[in-house]
């Protein structure tokens, strides 16, 4: 709830500045959500199946053990959003930095409950469980789909899981 409410505060707080064009302020926050999308994925793959060897053994604990406790403390993610949007703003105006915070942390709540549901969810629509499978070949493939939210990296960066009988039917 944490994350969900610092992204509501930092993007009402944007909006109601009111010194930003509507179209610009759309444009940052899909910005800030494609941008959040990206930092998901290296995380993922260079951080968490990489060399960092504490952030590393954390997350293949996650791997044996799907639904066991592996989250920040609540105010960790909200003080860090808060402190990059005060760096932010250092760089662009105010408003542009508390719209791309926000959505950075819009992205993150997301990407943390999208993450708890499909491990604790069946899915009957078939695009919602083609959107989880692809997260449970992560667990069984661990070199690929490192993709939570979206699998648009893994496309782009060629480590969308392929199944055998996709490649030789190619």
């Amino acid at each position: 709830m944490a994350d969900f409410t610092i992204s509501i505060v930092l993007l009402c707080a944007g909006l109601r500045r009111h010194d930003v064009h509507p179209l610009a302020a759309l444009v940052t926050l899909l910005s800030g959500m494609l941008l959040f999308s990206f930092v998901e994925y290296c995380f993922h793959r260079w951080l968490f199946h990489g060399p960092v060897r504490v952030t590393e053994e954390g997350h293949r604990k996650h791997h044996e053990q799907p639904l066991g406790y592996d989250s920040l403390p609540f105010f960790v993610s909200p003080l860090l959003i808060l402190g990059l949007a005060g760096l932010l703003a250092v760089a662009v105006s105010t408003t542009f930095a508390l719209l791309l915070a926000g959505a950075l942390a819009a992205g993150y709540a997301t990407y943390g409950l999208s993450h708890l549901v499909i491990h604790i969810r069946r899915f009957q629509h078939p695009l919602a469980r083609r959107w989880a499978a692809a997260h449970h070949i992560h667990h069984c493939h661990p070199e690929a789909n490192f993709g939570v939210t979206t699998p648009l990296w893994d496309i782009l960066l060629g480590t969308r899981y392929v199944s055998k009988q996709k490649l030789r039917a190619s």
